[in-house]
């Protein structure tokens, strides 16, 4: 039976469908009332779901407004895992970067990460997302590499270094709107280059000269 039959895979699948939810209607309450207003009571009973199972989910309300963010990594997270084994580490990192954005955000993912920005809670709530993504990104990286990021620094820097990139293409590209989210990474992806990663840390890349 494949994981994605299975009972364990199922209800992963439906736990991704209820955290979507929850932080689709609590990003909509955000953007029609403001933050100070969203009530947990509210996103709970609008996805007819109790507050206890809410909490399951999410810690706050604001947690919830930036949740898509976190289901987002998890598709990035997928999509590292999809790319060619023999492929270089970057270049596997590009393809799932601008595999991720293939489409062009919608007008909810652009009010939430305005809204990120504009509301100091939401930017700390996001601030501790990325915490925990760049560290399931990193987990990823080093399961691809052989690499254990709790003995082996690499991955992490890995996993930081392309989160900061996709985050500083999203910030140009909302700001100058002159191109694509995709053309923007794919921009950021090409000023650098993460070196591949040997079992115990990063490959010399030096040669012998």
């Amino acid at each position: 039976m494949t994981t994605e039959t299975s009972p364990t895979g199922l209800r992963e699948r439906k736990k991704r469908v209820v955290r979507a939810n929850l932080s689709a209607i609590a990003l909509r309450h955000a953007l029609e009332r403001g933050v100070a207003q969203v009530r947990v009571e509210d996103i709970a009973a609008e996805a007819d779901v109790s507050p206890r199972t809410f909490n399951n989910y999410f810690p706050s309300k604001e947690a919830a407004i930036v949740g898509s963010a976190t289901i987002r990594a998890e598709r990035f997270c997928e999509l590292i895992d999809a790319q060619p084994p023999g492929q270089a580490l970057h270049d596997a990192l590009r393809a799932a970067a601008l595999a991720l954005f293939e489409e062009e955000p919608d007008r909810d993912w652009i009010a939430r990460a305005r809204l990120v920005r504009a509301e100091p809670a939401l930017f700390a709530e996001a601030a501790k997302a990325d915490v925990a993504i760049e560290r399931r990104v990193a987990l990823h990286i080093g399961r691809r590499a052989g690499a254990d990021p709790a003995t082996c620094l690499a991955p992490r820097l890995a996993a930081a270094t392309v989160v900061a990139a996709i985050h500083a293409a999203v910030e140009f590209w909302l700001d100058a709107e002159r191109r694509t989210l995709a053309a923007a990474i794919d921009e950021a992806m090409a000023q650098f280059r993460i070196a591949d990663i040997a079992a115990g840390g990063w490959k010399d890349d030096r040669g012998d000269g």
